[in-house]
């Protein structure tokens, strides 16, 4: 499943809304890979942090700048012609694009998906992080899922976590041979 060794692309966003599990399976994927992980949350403005720890959803306004820092971070991974992996809700098409575009089009997504019960419930049973339940609904009605567009893996987060991965891993590893999305699980 060495995916990063055979071709473009160098870059793996894990993208869904919150509690799909984007860090589990992508510190995952980047681990089997041999590739950095990167949590995408880290990388948002404390004004970002804030609203949404206040049951604030962000704004197309609050996610642009944090969008363009996660770019960079792939930008420069691919400059030095190392792969990354990196967490990334990427909710919308154009928030996806504007990724694809700082990466030169080289950037593959794995689409977590998953019913909202499901979601609901992974997102109260987790501790200490700063993304209440409350915006659960907010994301879902944001969310645009990367159906029909080029380089996506989904994989259906009903499965055990290393299924997930496995499914993720197999869907890379072949789009980097014929392009075109995947769908597993």
């Amino acid at each position: 499943m060495d995916f990063e060794k055979k071709a473009a692309p160098l870059a793996v966003v894990v993208m869904g809304v919150s509690g799909s599990g984007k860090s589990s399976v992508g510190e995952r994927i980047a681990t089997q890979n041999g590739m950095p992980f990167l949590e995408g949350d880290q990388l948002h403005p404390a004004g970002n942090v804030e609203k949404m720890a206040q049951g604030i959803p962000l704004a197309d306004d609050d996610r642009l700048p944090w969008l363009d820092r996660i770019g960079e971070e792939i930008r420069t991974a691919q400059e030095a012609s190392q792969g990354l992996v990196i967490s990334c809700s990427a909710l919308k098409r154009s928030y996806r694009d504007r990724l694809r575009q700082a990466a030169g089009g080289r950037l593959a997504f794995v689409f977590l998906e998953g019913s909202r019960d499901l979601l609901l419930s992974r997102m109260q049973a987790r501790q200490g992080h700063f993304m209440p339940a409350a915006l659960l609904d907010s994301q879902l009605q944001t969310l645009e899922p990367p159906t029909c567009e080029a380089n996506v893996v989904t994989v259906a987060i009903d499965n055990a976590l290393d299924d997930i991965v496995a499914l993720a891993c197999r869907g890379l590893s072949g789009m980097a041979i014929r392009g075109g999305d995947y769908r597993a699980g």
